[in-house]
């Protein structure tokens, strides 16, 4: 059971963590300087690296996830707290693979063909999809740790 805690809290830090630290750090402070064909590259590049960390980190997270609640006794005896914490999870996951594979995707083809203006709108939608998430994600932890007092 501690192992599965571990995996889902590792899970939790490269995928929120990661998202804090682009969003917040490197965007608005590296990445915004840039022209358009560097910024471009430069996302494409950090999004090449960073996104099969998420993939792994959600596929962990659903896994551990489900182990845990298993463990527990399975969804029915578990507090509102958990449902709502697997809600949002799931919310976040097809958010993430809607990015991956639509504006990602977009992203990708248009610095390989150089289209600076499609890849501007891709990585504008990817921008409010990571802002989504990231918003999801550090609301999921806080209420995870908030609900059971409040409820």
């Amino acid at each position: 059971m501690k192992l599965l805690y571990l995996l889902h809290v590792l899970s939790t830090v490269v995928w929120v963590g990661g998202m804090f630290f682009a969003y917040l750090c490197l965007r608005p402070v590296a990445a915004a300087k840039l022209e358009p064909p560097q910024r471009l590259a430069l996302w494409n590049g950090v999004f090449g690296r960073f996104f099969p960390w998420v993939w792994l980190s959600v596929i962990l997270l659903i896994g551990t996830g489900h182990g845990i609640i298993q463990q527990m006794g399975g969804m029915a005896g578990l507090p509102v707290h958990i449902h709502v914490m697997l809600a949002v999870g799931y919310v976040m996951a097809v958010i993430f693979v809607y990015l991956y594979f639509v504006p990602y995707s977009r992203l990708r083809q248009a610095v390989a063909d150089q289209n600076w203006k499609a890849g501007g709108a891709a990585l504008n939608r990817i921008r409010i999809l990571v802002g989504t998430n990231l918003a999801l994600g550090l609301a999921n932890i806080t209420l995870i740790f908030l609900l059971p007092f409040l409820i």
